[in-house]
């Protein structure tokens, strides 16, 4: 992440530059990033959005989890390495000039033409038209006459020209006769291949050897078939490229004392493996590695395993072999050569854990507090699982550069620096207790109440989609990967599996998940094997649930329900229960045959209490499995009202009859306290989202959020911030957009009037610090400046000015990213030019993040173009940033048609960049078009679309129809908004 530093100005800046005071009255909002982030800020001439600290270890603790699960490694293998390339004529030459580099890799490649790519056999497509079936190798799958049981990989890493040359020994059975070995090989030379009969019985002769791009095989051609039930050795030689991309084994650098420095690391998950050796690459086929890696002794080399041995060589070479791994898919293999340094701890049970990174970040202890806390996530993992943590090592491994913020890979980890290295003297509160004690505890049970907002919630915005799709799908091709794998296969899973937990009780759930764990340790096991696992747990404490028959309407149907409570008026306890598949864009309902055609129908435990001024009955549960219900619910009557799906722990929502709601708004404004904190943020959340969806009046969520005034709870407030944000993003553009930016201000005012700002006292501990009123006064500050609180804005303008003119940064930590974005919206380009200054002469990772985010909030449409410009750059900014950069400008209301403009001018090499990582060209499609709410814009993208055929088929769906949605509220339900919010702001 570092970048040469460059020497910093002086500039004498005051509070009046801020822009004039006509426009602060006029709603010129400071900060206009997705709050629904908890850390944005955002200007009203400005969309952006800025990154929550909360949310950067989620997928952190969620890797550590799943590395968690492994049993005793095998037996050790001792091999010999060979160096690679020797065996072909045109194999990699030595390089000329340093002699430093034996055998550095030379790639011969036609113009044009992939690395590696070789020509079909002569004769083999006849053969197989003449039998009149398709060629093994042209099936979406690998035939399954073979499997493979152990890999020797033997690589030389050459980081001076960024190529590498390999050697890979794949035992393999044979499970039916065949003359053809199909695995996959993607963008690699191959050299030669040698077949040989296990156990030295002589050599299987090669006819030849060939690539199929289409389905990104190798096919070997023997002369005669090998025989079922023998096992064989393939070898292959190949060489490749060390890319400048994301995927696969890529290269990535950063600056130390003005120096680029570059390192090599992997990403294999889900099919990148056969970027870097030829495999069989499914996550069916389990093998054992033994990897061994040859490279400059100025570099060290990092794998699944500890180093076994190392062999130094007289000409500053060293070659590191390390111990075989366990049974495993080729996905979780990585490796990387780089010159990092380390800190290590160890756990009670002798696991040594070390985090790997920059020397400078090292030296300054950014590492540390990931490292602490990894240690007590396995401590705790082994306790709750009852399963022991089997690797003899960890290695944490923080990049500048990947795809996703972190991969499990078993033994080594990788992580994006900014998700693991953590300055304690510039990180914000939030930063680092998320970091130590949030994940430990609450993430590990996935009970805490920043799961509703940061989990539950988002994931809800798009499953809600009719272009959402099941959890459980169909994998026939690599290319569905990227359709299966996305957020909603992530964060609906945890949401329903804690929905699972709940109703069938934590303990015995627990008891469940160890014999899953036991039973199924080294497999495959497939969903059906939880299901039953959990059934069994139930039977031993006497309750009968087929969880099968429960979970499969969840994971095999898209969506979720939203369930109806309305009175009866003939009698009090009577209540009729409805259930109906929620979308946001009803009409989709009618428009798309396969929603109007199916009977979506969920068994639902619904949870419910009774309440009144002063009291909440205890929870009881109902299973919803119909269409539309009558129940007696014995203690309601017209004086109380009704809460159902109790600190939302069920995946769906919950809507009532207008009387029901205005009981609940009355309890909120008399004693908000009598309903739990869960739920208060869960009546918030369903309130907005089922008004969007036009289930609800558009007043009603307004209403709710009126009571906040007396809130002094965080997630609430949180709950609030992020429902308002899309509403917000619909009206931003609009003529009466005052008119909602009074009404929120006015909400805020009091609370922010008692909150104050925060005092920066870089000394105070954090143990100490109270954090859930930390986090409260930040958001309530967040909102205030958002949407244009005077106050506010001077405050945020006097700490910039006063940063500028003394050259110390005295802005407090919590709230830096809300300053920063504030200023750079409300002063002049000297403050942008400023930022842009820090941004560059910063060296630790989330001051850096914070900065660059905040650019994006400029009120000048030519400060933003030149941005979006520079963001291709990956000298300046770093390619997983530079999605952010775009969808940051995309949120700035003066910034929107830029981004727009720039995402379709620049989509074929941005599709190039992130096409095959997972989530980020999904998500880059997404942030730039999710707010498009014109007729003028909506055209424009379904133009766009039918003229780029190619690829993000599922997320070009999904933008269509969002800003659809957007089009249709907009005719719909924003003039009985603006109408509602009229008569109420004259009141």
């Amino acid at each position: 992440m570092a970048l040469d530093e460059k020497r910093e100005k002086s500039v004498s800046f005051t509070p009046m530059m801020i822009e004039e005071d006509a426009a602060l009255r006029n709603g010129s909002r400071g900060l206009s990033g997705q709050w629904a982030d908890a850390v944005g800020v955002r200007p009203r001439t400005t969309e952006r959005h800025i990154t929550v600290h909360k949310r950067l270890v989620l997928g952190f603790a969620i890797s550590i989890l799943a590395l968690l699960v492994v049993t005793m490694i095998a037996v050790l293998l001792s091999v010999r390495f060979e160096e690679c390339g020797t065996a072909a004529a045109d194999s990699p030459a030595r390089a000329s000039g340093n002699g430093s580099l034996p055998g550095a890799a030379r790639l011969n490649h036609d113009a044009g033409e992939p690395p590696g790519r070789q020509e079909e056999a002569p004769g083999e497509e006849e053969e197989w038209q003449r039998r009149r079936q398709p060629p093994p190798w042209t099936q979406l799958r690998l035939p399954r006459h073979l499997r493979p049981l152990h890999y020797n990989l033997m690589l030389s890493a050459f980081m001076e020209n960024f190529t590498f040359c390999g050697e890979v020994n794949v035992q393999i059975e044979c499970l039916n006769a065949s003359r053809y070995i199909v695995l996959h090989a993607h963008r690699v030379h191959v050299q030669a291949v040698q077949v040989a009969e296990d156990k030295l019985s002589g050599a299987v002769r090669v006819s030849s050897f060939f690539l199929y791009p289409q389905n990104q095989v190798f096919v070997v051609v023997l002369n005669r078939s090998l025989e079922a039930q023998r096992s064989y050795n393939l070898k292959i030689i190949y060489s490749a490229l060390i890319e400048n991309e994301l995927l696969g084994f890529f290269r990535s650098s950063y600056v130390l004392h003005g120096e680029r420095r570059f390192l090599g690391v992997t990403q294999f998950s889900p099919t990148h493996a056969r970027k870097a050796f030829p495999c069989f690459d499914e996550p069916i086929y389990k093998a054992t590695f033994k990897i061994s890696i040859k490279h400059q002794a100025t570099y060290l080399s990092l794998s699944n395993m500890p180093v076994e041995t190392s062999v130094f060589e007289e000409d500053g070479w060293v070659t590191d072999h390390f111990s075989q791994t366990p049974l495993m898919s080729t996905y979780y293999l990585a490796w990387a050569v780089c010159n990092f340094t380390y800190r290590e701890t160890t756990t009670k049970n002798g696991v040594v854990v070390r985090l790997y990174a920059r020397p400078d970040a090292i030296r300054r202890g950014s590492g540390d507090y990931a490292l602490n806390i990894t240690r007590r996530l396995i401590e705790f993992y082994e306790d709750y699982f009852k399963v022991p943590y089997s690797l003899p090592k960890l290695d944490l491994l923080a990049v500048p550069k990947h795809p996703y913020a972190a991969m499990e890979n078993w033994g080594l980890s990788v992580f994006v620096e900014q998700r693991i290295l953590l300055d304690p003297s510039i990180s914000s509160i939030s930063y680092l207790l998320d970091v130590t004690m949030v994940i430990v505890h609450e993430l590990c049970h996935q009970e805490k109440q920043r799961f509703l907002t940061d989990v539950l919630h988002e994931v809800m915005l798009l499953d809600g989609l009719a272009s959402s799709h099941p959890v459980s799908q169909e994998v026939l091709r690599a290319t569905d990967i990227d359709r299966v794998f996305d957020w909603i296969a992530y964060k609906k899973g945890a949401a329903l599996i804690r929905m699972l937990a709940n109703f069938m009780g934590h303990s015995v759930f627990q008891m469940g998940l160890q014999d899953y764990l036991t039973i199924h340790k080294y497999g495959n096991a497939a969903r059906n094997d939880l299901w039953n696992t959990l059934s069994e747990a139930l039977k031993k404490v006497g309750k009968f649930v087929n969880i099968q028959e429960v979970m499969d309407q969840w994971t095999l149907q898209m969506g979720y329900p939203v369930i109806t409570i309305m009175g009866n008026e003939t009698a009090d306890n009577i209540v009729v229960i409805s259930q109906e598949h929620f979308i946001y864009d009803i009409d989709g309902k009618t428009k798309d045959p396969d929603l109007r055609n199916n009977s979506y129908l969920w068994q639902i435990p619904l949870t419910i209490a009774v309440g009144n001024t002063s009291h909440i009955s205890s929870e009881a549960i109902i299973w919803v499995a119909n269409k539309s219900e009558h129940h007696r619910i014995a203690a309601l009557d017209k004086t109380s009202w009704l809460l159902g799906n109790m600190n939302q722990t069920g995946y769906f929502r919950v809507n009532y009859d207008i009387r029901n709601w205005r009981l609940l708004i009355d309890q909120l404004m008399r004693n908000h306290e009598v309903i739990s904190v869960s739920n208060r943020a869960g009546l918030i959340d369903d309130a907005f989202n089922l008004a969007r969806a036009g289930y609800l009046p558009q007043n009603i969520p307004l209403e709710i959020i009126r009571y906040l005034s007396e809130e002094k709870d965080f997630l609430p407030w949180h709950a609030a911030s992020r429902a308002l944000y899309p509403l917000d993003k619909l009206l931003d553009r609009t003529e009466n957009y005052n008119i909602f930016n009074e009404y929120i201000l006015k909400q805020v005012a009091t609370m922010y009037l008692k909150l104050g700002w925060p005092t920066n006292n870089l000394n105070r501990s954090l143990v100490q610090a109270a954090y859930q009123h930390e986090e409260l006064r930040r958001e309530v500050i967040m909102l205030a400046c958002s949407f244009g609180n005077k106050h506010c804005h001077q405050q945020a303008a006097t700490l910039i000015s006063d940063w500028i003119s003394s050259n110390r940064n005295r802005i407090p930590l919590n709230v830096r990213d809300v300053v920063y974005c504030t200023g750079v919206s409300l002063m002049d380009e000297d403050v942008w030019e400023f930022i842009w200054m820090k941004f560059h002469s910063t060296i630790a990772v989330s001051e850096k993040k914070i900065l660059l985010e905040a650019l994006t909030c400029s009120d000048d449409r030519n400060l933003l173009n030149r941005l979006l410009n520079l963001s291709l750059n990956s000298e300046v900014v770093l390619d997983q940033d530079a999605i952010d950069v775009i969808i940051h400008v995309a949120r700035n209301p003066h910034g929107r048609d830029l981004a727009w403009k720039f995402f379709r001018e620049k989509w074929k090499i941005l599709n190039a960049r992130y096409g095959e990582a997972l989530f980020m060209n999904s998500k880059l499609i997404s942030g730039v078009t999710e707010f498009l709410n014109t007729e003028e814009e909506l055209n424009e993208l379904k133009n766009f679309i039918k003229s780029h055929k190619e690829g993000a088929a599922s997320s070009f769906s999904r933008a269509v129809e969002t800003v659809g949605a957007n089009v249709r509220w907009q005719m719909l339900y924003k003039e009985e908004l603006f109408q509602w919010l009229r008569k109420s702001l004259t009141h």
